[in-house]
């Protein structure tokens, strides 16, 4: 994200000493991707940043896949994984169980109010949509505060964790990135600012505070990491706390971006789903659908025409209001419906019809289309709908 911050203390020119009131040298870490040859932040820790005392394994929740075979579309109840007994034994990191995956996206769902342990992911950047409740979120930048709508944009390698606030559990939908996310390139100039006709802009991202200076020993980090064959994960123990970050300036760093700063792109006929673009990354998008008026042209049929989206599977969140194509499916809040490449989808019976005359939409969704293949996690096999992929066949 190539949008420059700096909170803390921080030298005058980077790459040169920096001490504190008692002449001891901090100890700068530049923090990069793509080989140090895109964006990057320069961060200035109190103590050695790399010094560990103890590498363990750490076992991670269950990633297994089961392919979508024999083809089908798919309907996911995501409220039914977590009932609520379960709220407190788990948190925003280790809870999280998997609905859907592929080898470049990874899409998960956690409802909790525990607090996570330290986390760091070294394969790529992730997006947590906080679909109710709020939480902060520590990281070695600073601190973010999390509420219901947010986009939480974390890079690679942040070290952060996740506590949960208020009197609400944390419901949060997670799309794992196997490398970066970035908002669409067509929205950006040449130079990374966004343009006049992006649907969102700066003003729109809210980036961490100060940083939070913490202190203690011995502090245990849970690190998912790539390895041959596939990714693992390692408990390490580090000797001071990684939050000991004096200052610290770049454009690489976790923001938030609320669903509801996303200014909808409408026209006199339906316009295709690219216009709902908020983020891309590796061989995946993500699209919000967010309140909007709709289609004004005399003859529109507002609700998407049937389609077949011959290169990538579309899946969909459905996280608020009540999302006209898909009354009577049994589409509901905290649904995910699939909707595989090789098949085309649309509206169910009905809702073509009774859309016209429609001036505006009350719904609230996150799409993620991706260009391979999904298959279907544990979790999204604990939940399915198993009639929904013949609902189009019951006419109304």
């Amino acid at each position: 994200m190539a949008h420059y911050r700096r909170a803390g203390d921080v030298p005058p020119k980077r790459h040169t000493q920096h001490r504190d009131g008692a002449e001891r040298l901090y100890f700068e870490e530049l923090m990069g991707e793509e080989g140090f040859s895109s964006d990057s932040s320069l961060l200035y820790h109190r103590e050695i940043p790399s010094a560990i005392v103890d590498s363990r394994p750490w076992e991670q929740p269950d990633a297994a896949t089961t392919p979508n075979h024999p083809l089908k579309p798919r309907h996911l109840r995501l409220h039914e994984l977590f009932p609520k007994e379960t709220w407190e034994g788990t948190d925003a990191v280790t809870g999280r169980r998997l609905v859907l995956g592929n080898a470049d996206v990874r899409l998960s769902y956690v409802v909790t109010s525990g607090d996570s342990p330290l986390y760091r992911n070294a394969t790529g950047d992730e997006i947590v949509y906080v679909e109710s409740g709020s939480a902060t979120v520590e990281t070695v930048f600073g601190a973010l505060e999390a509420k219901e709508g947010d986009y939480v944009v974390v890079p690679a390698s942040t070290t952060h964790r996740w506590l949960p606030t208020g009197d609400q559990p944390l419901r949060a939908y997670v799309i794992e990135a196997t490398g970066h996310v970035a908002p669409p390139k067509r929205y950006l100039s040449r130079f990374g600012q966004f343009l006049e006709n992006a649907p969102y802009c700066e003003r729109d991202l809210h980036g961490p505070g100060n940083p939070l200076q913490l202190e203690g020993t011995d502090v245990d980090v849970l690190v998912k990491h790539r390895a041959p064959g596939g990714v693992t994960g390692t408990r390490l123990t580090y000797a001071r706390h990684p939050f000991d970050v004096v200052g610290w300036d770049g454009c690489l760093y976790p923001y938030t971006f609320s669903v509801h700063d996303f200014e909808p792109i409408t026209g006199r006929v339906h316009q295709p789903p690219p216009v709902h673009q908020v983020f891309e990354g590796h061989n995946f998008v993500v699209c919000n659908f967010v309140p909007r008026k709709v289609d004004y042209h005399p003859l529109s049929i507002p609700v998407p025409y049937y389609h077949s989206n011959v290169d990538s599977d579309e899946v969909m969140f459905y996280c608020g209001g009540d999302y006209e194509a898909r009354k009577g499916s049994g589409i509901g809040q905290g649904s995910v419906s699939l909707h595989p490449g090789g098949l085309a989808h649309g509206p169910q019976p009905g809702a073509y019809e009774r859309s016209i005359g429609a001036g505006s939409f009350d719904e609230l969704a996150v799409m993620v289309d991706t260009f391979r293949p999904l298959e279907l996690g544990e979790g999204g096999l604990a939940c399915e709908d198993p009639g929904y992929a013949w609902t189009w066949a019951r006419r109304s």
